[in-house]
């Protein structure tokens, strides 16, 4: 970088003026930041953006803006690739603490302090950009979800690479007898149009089919991932799109509702086939069923099987059912349901079913007998009612997503499968949990044999995509659905979430879409979600590192390999530079030209401390920019009120936090601190993942740190914060300080 020339600008509209001495502020910058600046009475209007323009036009290479929240006037404020820098005067300072106090005006004075401290400790940075970057997406799995991520990425101009393992496209969809209705008027099974998509497929230029394919390997990141297939070839792909579908549960393990008792219980899964072929008979005897019952949840929401709610089942069966009264519409047809869910249009088949003369109980089975007599714990009549006089038995087994965790994969997988001698019906391993430490991947990774999991990953957490209890796919929930924990990765369909073929194709754009978002990314060396854009990346002093692993275990995105000599090595475009590996390196040898622990520390060293005597603690409060500081944003913009000895430093995510940071901050003299941050645990909104756990993981030992210090435990807390809190987290803050002044004030202040 030249010579830093930073342009200060302050705002005094929006109330600030009215509310602190702007000219102070100037004082703080010349003075004490030699910095020269110029106020403005609306410096997000033509004319205010217009003054900083001409500055950077003449020769301007840094902005600091004070004016109001980083969060909003982005597009004001945004001059790429001049770096700015924001100190937020108007949520925080006067818009949620009393004009013209003095203590309004030290927090106003301090927020500059802050912001000049922190541009002088970065520099704009420089993307990682090397050799060449592969604009091809691969999807993975043939099937309804498979076909329409295909479809999708080629018409947005990519070319793609659709891998199935078995000798044919369409997935559970070629042995459909037909869909669910997607399709007004909603009330009746449609046609099973797999063909379509599969002609469309066959016909389109970009997309390269490869069947009977195993992934043996999957090493690099995105932009630059090297994919190996059983045969020994190579593809050079930008993105992954993980389509591999669902399983029906294993109903060997229901024989308590007569499952292998009788081959006249069957699943909904056989049941489907025995449509298809046109002609519905009875496997024991051969003839035409006349009464048949459906049995729902049929170990779903079941903690001893599935735990969770399958989704479509209800309407399967409902489908199912007219399907058979269509073919003989003197057949009686039982459902036996706990709740029957039906949501949205789906209503309409639950309605069309009724009026067609299915039979609803609603109750739990308790049994099915081998002679296909069901007792039903009916709800209605708060007994026990026997279903007699049955042909035919069809239990509503649930979706089990295709992945397994890395023990399963040990199980499933042989050599046999290596040679490509595949079963289609087999589980796929595709992902596992990899939360442990250095030894135990290891471990793990040895055992699994090559190519077991479905991409293999040549990660240093392991060669599985983390997935949640239940074995889906693990990603942020609410904000990130089609993500996994592996950048560049992305699950679409049932592997995901129990859906159905309308959703999984609209599951199948949203997977595209991201992908696109990560190819294109990736080739200008920018960050994705949620810090899309930004150029930095972890840059490590190797002379510095102590080859403690940490970094490389407590990324959680897998990001940080170890060479031949176990250093630590950074896959850039992996990277979501969320700095977790920042926070847990214990030299401060990692950090990034526009984020470091350093600059973190001078921020809040910048800070006035009162002396003892002053009767006015100082609080150090560390945010997360993805939950806290929006929702402190909110609270000013609602005018609630909360402690002005309390300066808030942003950071990108708790996981970026050093106990440096911590120790800093007492040393300096602040009385107490508090982290803010996301709820952590396994329904985490952390949008890192899990920032908020280690950052709690760490806090856990800073007790040794207050120890040594001679200082109480109270004085370094974490709270949880949503981005809805705009109430409550000022009380939060307010109870804290309280805390603080009955435990006294630090005994480094002054020092």
């Amino acid at each position: 970088m030249s010579e830093r020339k930073t342009g200060v600008y302050l705002c005094s509209g929006c109330g600030i003026g009215e509310a602190v001495n702007v000219g102070a502020l100037e004082t703080v910058a010349k003075s004490e930041f030699k910095q020269e600046s110029k106020t403005h009475s609306c410096l997000c209007g033509d004319e205010g953006v217009g003054m900083i323009k001409a500055d950077i036009e003449a020769g301007t290479n840094q902005v600091v803006v004070a004016a109001c929240s980083a969060r909003v006037m982005t597009d004001r404020f945004g001059f790429e690739p001049i770096q700015v820098v924001r100190a937020d005067l108007r949520e925080k300072v006067i818009w949620s603490h009393p004009a013209g106090d003095e203590d309004t005006q030290a927090l106003a004075e301090d927020h500059v302090r802050m912001a000049l401290t922190q541009a002088s400790k970065i520099k704009a940075p420089e993307p990682w950009i090397d050799g060449d970057f592969s604009q091809v997406i691969m999807v993975l799995g043939g099937g309804v979800t498979g076909l329409n991520a295909a479809l999708q990425a080629a018409g947005l101009g990519h070319d793609v690479l659709l891998v199935e393992r078995a000798d044919q496209l369409g997935g559970h969809a070629r042995t459909a007898s037909k869909r669910l209705p997607h399709t007004p008027p909603y009330d009746k099974p449609e046609a099973n149009d797999i063909q379509v998509l599969l002609d469309a497929v066959a016909a389109n230029p970009k997309i390269k089919v490869r069947l009977n394919a195993l992934v043996t390997r999957t090493a690099g990141m995105p932009g630059k991932f090297a994919v190996t297939f059983a045969d020994g070839t190579i593809e050079d792909v930008g993105a992954i799109i993980v389509a591999t579908g669902w399983r029906p549960y294993d109903a060997t393990k229901l024989g308590h509702l007569g499952y292998g008792a009788s081959p006249d219980v069957v699943t909904n899964t056989d049941m489907e086939k025995m449509l298809a072929a046109g002609q519905l008979a009875r496997k024991s005897d051969g003839k035409a069923p006349k009464s048949i019952a459906f049995v729902q949840c049929a170990g779903s929401r079941d903690a001893d099987h599935l735990p969770y709610c399958s989704s479509i089942c209800c309407q399967t069966s409902l489908k199912q059912a007219l399907e058979v009264l269509e073919s003989d519409p003197s057949a009686n047809i039982f459902v036996i349901y706990e709740e029957m869910r039906t949501p949205g249009v789906a209503e309409e088949l639950y309605r069309q079913a009724q009026s067609k003369g299915v039979i609803f109980i609603k109750g739990k089975v308790k049994g099915v007998g081998a002679d296909l007599t069901v007792t039903v714990a009916d709800e209605l009549v708060q007994q026990d009612v026997p279903l007699a006089g049955l042909d035919m038995v069809v239990l509503a087994t649930g979706m089990v997503p295709n992945s397994t965790n890395p023990d399963q994969a040990m199980v499933e997988y042989g050599a046999e499968q290596l040679n490509g001698d595949v079963d289609p019906e087999a589980p796929i391993a595709v992902a596992g949990y990899c939360g442990e430490a250095p030894a135990a991947h290891e471990k793990r990774a040895q055992a699994v044999p090559e190519g077991g999991p479905l991409l293999n990953l040549q990660y240093r957490q392991g060669p599985h995509l983390p997935v949640l209890h239940d074995g889906f796919a693990d990603s942020h929930y609410i904000c990130f659905p089609y993500e996994t924990r592996r950048t560049g990765i992305y699950t679409a369909g049932p592997v995901r979430r129990p859906m159905d073929w309308a959703e999984a194709a609209e599951d199948a754009a949203g997977a595209v879409l991201k992908a696109v978002q990560a190819v294109r990314s990736a080739a200008a060396g920018a960050a994705l979600h949620p810090r899309v854009g930004d150029l930095s990346f972890p840059k490590i002093n190797l002379n510095a590192c102590t080859k403690c692993r940490r970094c490389t275990v407590e990324c959680p995105f897998g990001a940080i390999d170890e060479d031949e000599k176990e250093y630590p090595n950074v896959n850039p475009t992996r990277c979501r530079r969320c700095g977790t590996c920042m926070g847990a390196c214990p030299v401060r040898t990692i950090s990034f030209d526009n984020y470091s622990v350093e600059m973190l520390s001078s921020m809040i060293k910048a800070v006035k401390v009162p002396d003892e005597f002053s009767g006015k603690p100082r609080i150090l409060i560390m945010a997360c920019e993805n939950d806290a500081v929006p929702a402190l944003d909110q609270a000013g913009i609602k005018r609630n009120s909360w402690s002005s000895h309390v300066r808030v430093v942003p950071v990108r995510c708790l996981g970026s936090v050093s106990l440096l940071n911590i120790s800093d901050a007492l040393s300096a003299g602040y009385d107490g601190v508090m982290l803010m941050g996301c709820k952590p645990g396994d329904d985490y909104q952390c949008h890192f993942v899990k920032g908020s756990a280690m950052a709690a993981e760490r806090l856990s030992k800073v007790g040794e740190t207050l120890k040594s210090m001679m200082l109480e435990p109270e004085r370094v807390v974490q709270a949880e914060a949503s981005i809805a809190d705009s109430d409550r987290l000022p009380k939060v803050i307010d109870g804290f300080v309280e805390t603080i002044m009955k435990v006294g004030f630090n005994p480094f202040k002054g020092f």
